[in-house]
């Protein structure tokens, strides 16, 4: 059966715990894929992605692929699985607001057009960055006004948007995004915003992140001088 034309099975709801290591076991079978490998067992796929086995069975049987006693899992297969319960199967157009150096980042970063991200909108307030362009990926784009959010992003059709701004127009920006359609946000602002009903973000931390090490690290230190 072509990979592109396996039937689509159907499930209850995959608990958030399994949504959010999906990413890890497909990044893993593509690493497994680009080698030329063709089958792994659960063992070994839980070792790469550093989860217990009997946890990787469980999080897979959502997808409803349960492998094979003594042959394991069909990596192309079971990525092609993990790519289209995730979506990457399609394009999904992006806009980034705010290019400081986090957003100039991530605009520059190559691997989004692999994984099925395009990068279709760069925004910020800053009047000496308006005009000016970016590569982002194989392409240049032109930097736009914060204050076309709205309308922009209509026009580009975007599905996901990308906050990388103070936090203190963090909330306008998103409101902005709302407006314009835009029901997927990935918030890298160091403050809470407020969404609709329907509207999904995820907040990336990077310094609440620097803490919990710092802690675990603390911890650490006062067992060795217990």
């Amino acid at each position: 059966m072509p990979l592109r034309t396996a039937p689509s099975v159907k499930r209850g709801k995959i608990p958030e715990a399994t949504v959010a290591r999906l990413p890890i076991y497909y990044r893993a079978l593509t690493q497994l894929f680009e080698r030329g490998e063709t089958r792994v067992s659960s063992e070994e796929l839980a070792e790469l992605t550093g989860v217990t086995s009997a946890k990787l069975r469980k999080d897979l049987s959502h997808l409803g692929t349960y492998g094979t006693r003594g042959v394991g899992y069909e990596v192309e297969y079971l990525r092609f699985q993990i790519a289209r319960e995730m979506g990457l199967n399609n394009d999904w157009s992006v806009v980034i607001v705010g290019l400081g150096n986090l957003g100039r980042a991530l605009a520059r970063y190559g691997g989004f057009g692999s994984r099925g991200f395009q990068i279709v909108g760069l925004f910020d307030h800053d009047a000496k960055l308006i005009g000016s362009k970016l590569r982002t990926g194989k392409s240049e784009i032109e930097i736009m006004p914060a204050t076309d959010l709205a309308r922009a992003v209509k026009q580009l059709k975007a599905r996901l948007g990308v906050i990388a701004v103070p936090a203190e127009v963090a909330q306008k920006v998103c409101d902005d995004l709302v407006k314009a359609g835009v029901t997927s946000i990935l918030n890298f602002a160091p403050t809470h915003l407020s969404t609709p009903d329907g509207v999904d973000v995820r907040r990336v931390d990077l310094a609440s992140e620097l803490q919990i090490l710092a802690f675990h690290e603390q911890k650490k230190n006062e067992e060795k001088s217990a």
